[in-house]
């Protein structure tokens, strides 16, 4: 096992390393911000190190200030959680190069993966179904249009090098792509430094599924079962739950057998996700990315595996065996997990703030990742998510049930949140029908 790890993120996913490493005897070490220097996390590790100002390019994107900690240290590994440097292929090889363990897949494979275009014409000459779309990229307004036109539309514009729906929308027809394609090319360009676009067709009812994938040091590929991601806010996540319930037993087979046929041809090793889009009417899937990490989901799969993803990782990453059997995982139960995010539940705008009270709601099978407590800040530097309520049942309804409890039982006050909405999502006949869709909060919220 790893002597020390340096987890370079915060918050609640900082917390959530932090605990695994603790649970192992391992030594971990913090890096945060000026505007961090109070959450949980910090005080949680075994050692703190500030490296910045709250701008996250000069703390958390600085990989050279990373690397300046973990020799400050000593610490011989670095776990990058998700987001931030988590899918930088260039931060990952200057990890392996400083002689230090990098818990996460190769840099060859984040590469391959981190590009929209090129994971599709991979995943294609893999045998993986992936949706009519671009093979090379799109970078002007006339090749858009003749694009849309062979691929037909309703089209989805997509940033090539993106994520988190970030530079993403979709267009009807001719007028709508003209109108969306330099807003999405500027967009693109300013977050991820390149214009590329990626046009595919657009599924109009569609579910958002995913399936955890474990890539082992001989080669082998797991998959542990799919998530459900269908509840979405301007194509971001607000809630998950595992199984889908959407989804045929053997159209769920199908999709596991895709996924580990996606991480075989990248040769994938660690924790990472594949992601599908489930045609609602065709009763079909096609491929829509791979996270080459841990995803914010990933307990839900916890709960119901028994399995603990991140000690995989730290498994995997030290030449370790991991600590189950593959052939006898069976999924027990139902589980959800509720994103808690310091925004309104009508727009859902960010709203930062000082959190006054803090009281997390506790009970059978209900699990919290928080990453702040009474008396921390929320500030504007950062994604808004507080926690992550999770519940776990015998079966859906039993899932549900714990969910709305706890939603109910959980305070925070000082700062608006959205359990409003996720109290009226688990009460939407649509979402307790089971039988919903990637445009569910937009009909809850017309």
């Amino acid at each position: 096992m790893l002597e020390s790890v340096l987890v370079a993120n915060r918050g609640e996913i900082a917390r959530r390393v932090i605990a695994t490493a603790r649970k192992l005897g391992v030594r971990s070490v913090a890096v945060y911000s000026a505007a961090d220097a109070d959450l949980p996390f910090v005080h949680e590790a075994d050692e703190a190190v500030p490296i910045g100002p709250a701008q996250p390019s000069a703390s958390y994107l600085d990989g050279a200030a990373v690397l300046a900690a973990a020799r400050q240290t000593g610490t011989r590994a670095i776990h990058p959680g998700y987001g931030f440097l988590s899918e930088n292929a260039a931060f990952a090889a200057s990890v392996i190069d400083a002689g230090l363990t990098w818990i996460g897949p190769s840099p060859d494979s984040i590469a391959q993966m981190g590009d929209k275009i090129n994971a599709r014409n991979l995943m294609e000459q893999a045998g993986v179904p992936v949706a009519a779309g671009t093979r090379e990229p799109v970078t002007d307004v006339t090749a858009a249009l003749a694009a849309a036109r062979e691929i037909g539309y309703p089209v989805m514009i997509k940033a090539s090098a993106g994520g988190g729906g970030i530079g993403m929308s979709a267009a009807a027809d001719a007028g709508q792509l003209e109108a969306g394609f330099e807003t999405a090319r500027s967009r693109a360009e300013r977050f991820f430094g390149s214009p590329a676009i990626l046009l595919e067709r657009y599924v109009t009812r569609a579910r958002h599924v995913e399936v955890q994938i474990l890539g082992l040091t001989d080669g082998q590929v797991l998959a542990l079962g799919e998530r459900d991601c269908s509840v979405q806010r301007r194509h971001q996540k607000v809630a998950e739950e595992t199984p889908s319930p959407g989804i045929s037993p053997a159209l769920r087979a199908r999709m596991l057998a895709a996924a580990v046929q996606a991480g075989q041809a990248v040769n994938y090793v660690g924790a990472g996700t594949v992601e599908f889009l489930v045609d609602v009417t065709a009763g079909d899937f096609m491929f829509l990315e791979m996270n080459t990490r841990l995803q914010v989901e990933h307990p839900v799969t916890e709960l119901v595996t028994g399995i603990d993803l991140v000690e995989q990782q730290f498994r995997i990453a030290a030449g370790d065996d991991i600590s189950f059997t593959p052939d006898a995982v069976t999924p027990v139960g139902h589980a959800l997990e509720l994103r808690i995010y310091a925004e309104d539940s009508k727009r859902f705008l960010p709203s930062p703030g000082t959190i006054s009270e803090w009281a997390e709601p506790t009970g059978p099978g209900v699990r919290v990742d928080a990453g702040y407590t009474a008396g921390n800040t929320v500030t504007q530097f950062y994604d808004p998510l507080l926690a992550k309520l999770c519940s776990h049942g015998g079966d859906r309804a039993e899932a549900l049930d714990r969910a709305r409890a706890a939603v109910a039982a959980f305070t925070i006050g000082g700062l608006k949140t959205n359990l409003e909405f996720h109290a009226e999502l688990l009460a939407s006949p649509e979402f307790c029908s089971g039988d919903y869709d990637t445009g569910l909060v937009g009909r809850l919220r017309p």
